[in-house]
C-alpha cells in the first residue's frame, strides 16, 4: 500500500441513505457491505472464533516453518483466556510468534502507565494471557512488543524487517477508531486520508468522547484515573497487513451498534477511521468484520 493519491478526504450520505444504513435488517448487511461481514449468534461465539482464528494462523505458519506476525488489541479481551487454553491443550509451539500490540496508555508526561495501573494493557495481557501459557511452549517475551513512547520507530522497523504483518486483529472504538487512531480532531490543521493511512506509531491525547466511553467501560466512570494519553501503532502497518479481522462485541451496552454499521457500509471517511479498511486490496476477501447479533441489530433514527 502507501499510495492513496486521489482519495477523497470526506464523503457524506443523504439523510435517507443514512437512515437506510442504520435501520437495515441484519440479513441485508453483508450484501451492502464492501468488506467481509460475519454475524454470529452471541458474543461467546465471537470470542471463541477470534481465539480460534489466532491459534490457526500460528499453526498454519508453524507447519510451513514460518514466523507468525500478528497485531493484537486489548479490546475485546474475553478471547484471551480461551486462546491460552487452546494453546496449552493443543501444544502449539510459540517460538516463531511475534506479537505487536496496538497501543498502551500513557500518563500526562507521555510515559507508560505502570503495569499495576488498572488500565495498563501490558499488565492486563500478562495476567490474562501470557502468564497462563505453558512456559515449555517457547513463548519469547522479547517477541511481545508494545508500542514504546521512547522508541516510536521500533514497531514499523521491526515489522518491515520481518516482512509485514500476517493478520491484524482488532476491535472497533466508539467513533470507529482502530487502535488509538482516532478521528483527526482539530480546527487548525488539515489531514487527508492519504496522510492518515500512512501514519506511524505516535503519541496521542485521547479525544474527549473516547475519554468518556473508556472511563465508563473500564473504570466505572472514574475519569480522574483514566490516563490522558496513549501511544498507538499507526494505520500504515494495519492497512498493510495481509488480512484484517475486526471483532465487534458492544451489543449489551449499545455503544458499538452505529460504529459497526458505519464501518462496513459507510463510504471511507476520516470521521470514522474503521471505514478506511474498505481501502485495503480486495476488502471483501481480506477484511472481515465479525459481530454478534446484539451488536449488528438495527439502530433507531429520528424521523425527518
Amino acid at each position: 500500500m502507501g499510495n492513496f493519491k486521489g482519495i477523497v478526504t470526506h464523503q457524506t450520505l443523504s439523510d435517507e441513505d443514512f437512515a437506510k444504513l442504520m435501520t437495515m435488517p441484519i440479513e441485508e448487511i453483508e450484501k451492502w457491505s464492501t468488506v467481509g461481514v460475519k454475524i454470529v449468534e452471541n458474543a461467546d461465539i465471537l470470542y471463541k472464533e477470534m481465539a480460534r482464528s489466532i491459534a490457526d494462523v500460528i499453526i498454519k505458519n508453524n507447519k510451513q516453518n514460518k514466523n507468525t506476525k500478528i497485531i493484537l488489541p486489548v479490546g475485546p479481551t474475553p478471547q484471551y483466556g480461551i486462546l491460552a487454553n487452546i494453546i496449552n491443550t493443543e501444544r502449539i509451539n510459540l517460538e516463531n510468534l511475534w506479537i505487536f500490540f496496538m497501543d498502551e496508555y500513557l500518563d500526562w508526561e507521555s510515559r507508560w502507565v505502570p503495569e499495576s495501573h488498572p488500565m495498563s494493557f501490558r499488565g492486563y495481557m500478562n495476567k490474562n494471557l501470557f502468564n497462563l501459557i505453558d512456559k515449555n511452549l517457547g513463548l519469547r517475551r522479547e517477541q511481545i512488543i508494545f508500542p514504546n513512547p521512547a522508541d516510536l520507530d521500533y514497531n514499523e522497523n521491526k515489522i518491515e524487517e520481518l516482512g509485514g504483518i500476517d493478520v491484524c486483529y482488532g476491535g472497533l472504538g466508539y467513533h470507529g477508531h482502530i487502535a488509538f487512531n482516532e478521528p483527526y480532531d482539530t480546527y487548525f490543521r488539515r489531514m487527508t486520508i492519504e496522510q492518515f493511512l500512512n501514519s506511524r506509531t505516535r503519541i496521542i491525547d485521547l479525544n474527549a468522547d473516547t475519554f468518556v466511553i473508556n472511563s465508563l467501560c473500564g473504570i466505572g466512570g472514574n475519569c480522574y484515573d483514566l490516563p490522558p494519553k496513549a501511544v498507538t501503532i499507526g494505520m500504515k502497518p494495519i492497512i498493510n497487513a495481509k488480512r484484517i479481522e475486526i471483532y465487534c462485541d458492544g451489543g449489551d451496552l449499545n455503544w458499538q451498534l452505529a460504529s459497526f454499521r458505519l464501518g462496513v457500509m459507510h463510504p471511507p471517511t476520516l470521521d470514522r477511521p474503521g471505514t478506511l479498511l474498505q481501502l485495503h486490496p480486495n476488502p471483501k476477501e481480506n477484511v472481515l468484520f465479525v459481530a454478534d447479533k446484539l451488536t449488528a441489530r438495527p439502530v433507531m433514527v429520528s424521523p425527518k
